[in-house]
């Protein structure tokens, strides 16, 4: 896994370092270019909430490609001291906060700002996405009117959930990877 790098954007080439041991999941190469052609006419002036956010990878790229802050959470010490490492590689560390937080605690709390994307790519086949999902649909202060919340998750892991606050919008597959969008429902 140590071939991540940025795709897109003033750091384009830029190499990043993994996390030590196996317990987080990059995004592959393919899926986050995936992912970044969806976004891209949203993408200026954005602000990202990278949720299980392991090398920092996503929220960097959006850092990259005109995001204006992103915040990256994990619960893993390694993955933090990578993020940082990653983001002064990068020199987007003034744009960025680092939470070293359980994602559902952090969600919990009250909204200190209001995010237009939330990327949530939990350790798979332990339900971890949906719950993720559901702490945030009940606490929709952390989202703008037209948030964008993106699960990554293996596609067997998909399961229809209900909402009060988020509708599915789209789903995407590459190979067993599968992208999860949801937006506020109108009305909340």
């Amino acid at each position: 896994m140590g071939n991540l790098s940025v795709i897109g954007g003033k750091a384009k080439g830029f190499k990043l370092q993994s996390v030590p041991g196996g317990g987080t999941r990059p995004i592959m190469a393919m899926v986050k270019a995936a992912l970044f052609n969806i976004v891209s006419p949203y993408i200026l002036d954005s602000a990202w909430l990278d949720l299980y956010a392991g090398t920092g990878s996503v929220g960097i790229e959006a850092l990259s490609r005109g995001a204006s802050f992103a915040r990256f959470v994990d619960v893993q010490k390694a993955a933090i001291k990578t993020i940082h490492a990653n983001l002064e590689h990068t020199g987007l560390a003034d744009q960025a906060e680092v939470w070293h937080k359980n994602t559902y605690s952090a969600l919990d709390d009250l909204p200190d700002r209001r995010f237009d994307f939330v990327y949530i790519a939990p350790p798979q086949f332990k339900n971890i996405w949906f719950k993720t999902l559901q702490t945030l649909d009940q606490n929709p202060d952390w989202l703008v009117e037209d948030s964008w919340v993106i699960i990554q998750i293996d596609r067997v892991e998909y399961e229809q959930q209900i909402l009060d606050n988020l509708k599915l919008f789209d789903r995407r597959t590459y190979g067993s990877t599968e992208l999860i969008f949801y937006m506020v429902a109108e009305g909340v």
